[in-house]
This record gives C-alpha cells, structure tokens and sequence, in this order.
C-alpha cells in the first residue's frame, strides 16, 4: 500500500502545487510508477527499465482510443451541441414558465424544471449552467427576485445534467468500472427526478420565509400554454426515442447516441437555427470537448493500471475488514471522503481519481456498483454548489453581471440541504436508484 499512496501523494502534489494538468498528471504518475515496480526501488530512481511501463502506456492509449463503446460520448456531446444551438432551452423555459411562473417562487421552479429537462439532452452541468443563465436570469430579474435565489435556482438546477440521462459521467463511471451504461442510465432517472422535487420544496421554503425573493408572475392562460408546450414537442420526442430505446433495449447506448445526434441536427435544421457557422461551432466545440475527455480519460486509466499493479485495492480491503466495520459504515467513510474532496476538486477530476481505489472495495463488501455509481454522482453534484470549488457557481458568477460569487453561494444553502437529504434517501434506501434497472434487466 505504501507504493500506492506515495504514488498518490505525489500526484495530488503535481494537480495542487505545480498545477499540472491531471491528465498529464495521472499519465505522468503512472508510467513512474509502472517502473518502480518493475526496477529496483527509489534509491536507484535513474535505472528504472521503461520499455515496458511505456509499452502499457502505448497499449492503454491505443486500446482506448480504438474503443468502440467509446463512441458513445462525442456523439451524446455532438447531440447537446446541436440541442443548444437550437435555442431549445429557452423554449422549455417558457413551457416551464407557462405552468409554474404564477406561483411564489414559480420563475424559480420553471428554472430547475427547465434545466432537469436541457441536461437530459445536454448532459453537462457546466454547459447547462451557462446557457440556462442567459435565459432565465433576465425574466427573473424583470420580477423583482432576489439575485441569491435566482442564480442559486440556475446553479442547483444545473447539477441534474450529470445525473439525468444521457450522462457524461455516469459513461465514464461505466467504463471506469466496466458497469452497464444502460443500467446507469436507468438508475439515474429516478434520483434525477427526485432532486427536481427536492429543488422545487426548496424554493418553495425560501419563498415561505421570504416572500418578496420570488414574487409572483403573469398567468398564462390555456392557449398560451398549449403554444409553449408546442415548442418542446421536439426536445420531448427526442428525449423519448433516445431513452426509450436504451431502456426498451431497441438499441445499445451507442446507436442511442447515433440517434440522438441525428435528430437533434433535424431539430436544428427544422428551427432553421442551425447556420454553417453554428454547425462547424458545433463541430469544433465537440471534438475539443472529446479530446479533452478521451485525454483525461487515458490519464486515468494509466493511474488506475498503476495503482491496481501495486495492490492498493486488496490492501484498502484487509485495512477495512481489520477495523471491523459494518459495510454501511464503510459507505459512510467514502461518502465523507467525497464531500471533503468536493470542496477543492473539480467534479470529473474527483471521479477519475477516486473510482478506481474505491470501486473494488464497495464491490467486495456485497453492494450494487450501479447504485454506487448513482451515489457517487449525487455527492459530485454537491461538489459542484460547494464552496470553496462550486465550478457552478463560478460559472455563473463569469456569465452573470453584478452578481458576485459568495451571493450565490449564500442562496444555496437551502439547494444544498435539500440534496443531503436525497443522498441520505439513496444510500439508506437503495431501491431509488435499482427499482428501474431491477423492473427492465435484472
């Protein structure tokens, strides 16, 4: 174990002080490492024999970058790049609007809706945060709400785009542990439904004891209502037959993703939203986006190689069972290991070095790993609102004017309470998250 953990160390040295890309760290400490179990120890540091940890590396790179269940991701990112381009989102805002923005707080409320029903498409928390800034936040202002619980309504709404399938994350937790995606994603639904309610209690707490933070809106009548609903027909049909498919085994999550990036093109096409100059955006920004990921990803599992070579996982197992835990205390532990490490981590980067050392262990002890993989994912959402490191927050905080950082993170407090309860609700009762993988595959 030590071998693992110095190797750790060092790592978490070169994200934290040097600042070196975790990518290029990962890869960096791997390949170090392949070789210090293969040469003879760290006081003969120069005679290490690289020809084959720089074989395993060649091997990992080419094995991942030839992986066809890879495909999968730039084609989900392609499906939101063109979603977005679409202007899509400020359609289901105004459909959210219709229903909900008469009510105390309803703006607010049609916000989360909105964002829940844009990351199902986008996939992307960071992506939904921004755009859904743009579209929410000046209506919200016209009415008078208070800066904290509006951007805190966009920054808390945003976090479901990990969780709501079609997942970014939950692909790469998949492959990382070699789990069903179409498990995953049906395991995500629920949870992300059940975060929409509990952001909308939350909203509706605030405005109990602070009404004048959400005054109330226009009305819409009926044929105002039918016409925004119109407009989301496409989002809908879209979400339906990519989902439906993956869940009714029509087909595998890849052609899923095939799917869905044709249809969201013909959306675009048909809104005529979609320029030459936005569809070559488009382009651009999904293969930089995938670049990024495949890059990170190879990073990771070159570290991850490592760290099993050297038994970290075996030994993390023995040091457990010698503290004579019950299992659920061992989940505790990790759950509180995440909530700390969201609060200086980026979530994708907390993901990447985390599963590998604490997949094996949870297997081990007898649990499900597409529920850990849920209850992973809910903890990472949190550390996207949690200070000091809310990568949502300061995502707004950029796109938003006037509205400064600790302002968001003062209104959501009552966001971030609401998704303790939701991550207390799924680890203690895991049928949330299993009930539909359980119902359609098991």
């Amino acid at each position: 174990m030590l071998d693992s953990l110095i190797g750790f160390s060092i790592l978490l040295l070169l994200i934290l002080v040097f600042r070196v890309p975790i990518a290029f760290a990962m890869g960096l400490v791997g390949i170090t490492g392949f070789a210090y179990l293969q040469g003879l120890g760290w006081d003969n540091v120069f005679d290490f024999r690289w020809t084959g940890p720089i074989a395993l590396a060649a091997n990992r790179i080419v094995d991942t970058s030839q992986e066809y269940s890879l495909s999968v991701i730039p084609l989900f990112i392609l499906m939101g790049n063109f979603v977005t381009k679409a202007n899509l989102s400020g359609e289901l805002y105004r459909a959210s609007n219709a229903f909900l923005g008469h009510r105390k707080g309803g703006l607010s409320m049609a916000t989360i809706v909105a964002c829940g029903g844009f990351s199902a498409i986008c996939g992307s928390s960071l992506a939904t945060s921004a755009t859904m800034a743009k579209v929410a936040m000046p209506s919200m202002r016209k009415y008078g709400y208070q800066d904290g619980l509006a951007s805190a309504s966009i920054a808390a709404g945003s976090t479901l785009g990990i969780l709501i399938p079609p997942s970014v994350i939950l692909l790469i937790y998949g492959l990382l542990t070699e789990t069903s995606i179409r498990e995953l994603f049906a395991a995500g639904f629920l949870p992300g439904l059940l975060g929409i309610l509990l952001y909308l209690a939350a909203v509706r707490y605030v405005v109990w004891r602070h009404p004048e933070y959400g005054p109330s809106a226009e009305k819409a009548n009926f044929s105002e209502r039918v016409a925004a609903m119109r407009n989301v027909w496409g989002v809908l049909l879209l979400f339906c037959i990519v989902m439906g498919g993956i869940y009714l085994g029509v087909f595998t999550p890849t052609e899923a993703a095939g799917i869905g990036a044709g249809g969201a093109f013909l959306i675009a096409v048909m809104r005529r939203s979609l320029s030459w100059s936005a569809f070559f955006h488009a382009l651009i920004d999904t293969g930089r986006t995938t670049a990024m990921l495949f890059t990170v990803l190879i990073g990771a599992l070159i570290f991850s190689d490592f760290i099993t070579m050297a038994g970290l996982p075996d030994e993390l197992l023995a040091f457990v069972k010698s503290l004579h835990l019950p299992p659920m205390g061992v989940i505790l532990i990790i759950v509180g290991i995440y909530l700390v490490l969201g609060m200086v981590f980026e979530s994708l980067s907390m993901i990447l070095l985390t599963v590998p050392i604490f997949y094996p262990l949870v297997q081990s002890l007898g649990f499900d790993l597409v529920w850990f993989g849920i209850v992973v994912v809910v903890v990472t959402e949190i550390s996207l609102i949690t200070p000091p490191v809310g990568m949502n927050v300061f995502v707004l905080s950029a796109v938003l004017d006037n509205v400064k950082a600790g302002t968001i993170f003062k209104g959501i407090t009552p966001f971030w309470c609401a998704d303790m309860v939701r991550l207390g609700l799924i680890v203690f009762v895991s049928s949330i998250a299993l009930v539909l993988p359980e119902i359609l595959y098991r």
